[in-house]
């Protein structure tokens, strides 16, 4: 790994987004050209995305550039993980292709990277704003006074999920070391079929090394551009069905019991009940299978909090 940071755009027929997010990141990455690795990974894509790509490689010269067209279209999180998996460069920053980043961003990443080279995460506060006014309807996703630097990545991360846990598993709020991130993808293989995977890769690399989470905003979400947002029956899965897995999961690399079966049952009071019934009418055997999945995973943190609080009073 002769670079110290791999920014990698994984994207699937948007030439327009794709086509700004690339003259953003020209201007950005100047005076940081030989310490970056650039990567777009087109996921198959039928329209104009290939022009854009060949349009704007040669403006890289000064960096290097690797391009990486799918055969088919393997999905948005399979496109995200090959993109970690392809990396060379110590750290990983995968960007979506219609997330507003801020021009300093990429400065401040390299430069804390720099300070702190055994980071295993920087987790980047961000707005939300929405995708048909414009308008910011959330300042800040994480609440914290200043950045905050934990060596004890764990609790740092639980806190911030806490807070928000659609928020650690933004792809472009997340700057990952990438043998950390590597190794997450390969330890659940079978989580690239959950649409929440990246709570995971991000909880993982939490665990295993230090975090640093900003303050301040270093991009702007579009909500309602995201590829789950635009089919909502996949909605539901996700926020019924995935995330809760994702939970249960973080127990198998060393999260406790409790944050798990916390997590899990916030999911059932931050139910929008609307939404549900809405998608038991139109797509019931999805709504089903979310629901009958999310009973389960409850039960199974509800249960195995029973069992750990049994044992550890018959030990005192």
């Amino acid at each position: 790994m002769n670079k110290l940071l791999t920014i990698a755009i994984p994207t699937y027929n948007r030439a327009e987004l794709l086509d700004k997010q690339l003259a953003w990141l020209a201007q950005a990455i100047k005076n940081f050209e030989s310490q970056c690795e650039i990567i777009v990974s087109d996921n198959c894509s039928k329209d104009d995305t290939p022009n854009v790509i060949k349009k704007w490689q040669p403006i890289f010269s000064n960096t290097e550039f690797q391009l990486k067209k799918n055969s088919e279209n393997i999905g948005a999180v399979r496109n995200i993980a090959s993109c970690i998996k392809a990396a060379k460069g110590k750290f990983v920053w995968v960007i979506s292709d219609d997330d507003k980043i801020f021009n300093n961003t990429i400065s401040y990443i390299v430069n804390n990277l720099i300070e702190n080279p055994d980071l295993g995460l920087i987790i980047l506060n961000f707005s939300k704003s929405d995708a048909k006014t414009g308008e910011v309807f959330e300042p800040r996703c994480f609440d914290i006074e200043n950045d905050e630097l934990s060596t004890n990545g764990k609790i740092l991360f639980e806190r911030c999920a806490e807070q928000s846990i659609g928020g650690v598993g933004l792809t472009t709020a997340l700057v990952y070391r990438t043998d950390l991130a590597q190794r997450a993808i390969d330890n659940w293989s079978s989580g690239l079929n959950n649409m929440a995977v990246q709570i995971y890769w991000t909880g993982f690399c939490a665990y295993h090394a230090s975090v640093k989470v900003t303050k301040d905003n270093y991009l702007e979400c579009v909500a309602g551009t995201h590829y789950f947002m635009q089919i909502p029956k996949l909605l539901v899965t996700l926020e019924y069905a995935d995330i809760p897995e994702v939970l249960l999961r973080l127990r198998k690399i060393g999260y406790s019991n409790n944050f798990s079966r916390k997590m899990v049952l916030g999911c059932l009071f931050k139910f929008n009940w609307r939404v549900l019934l809405g998608a038991f009418r139109r797509w019931p055997l999805i709504a089903i299978e979310a629901m009958m999945r999310y009973i389960r995973y409850l039960f199974d943190s509800l249960f195995t909090s029973y069992v750990v609080n049994q044992m550890e009073d018959k030990k005192s």
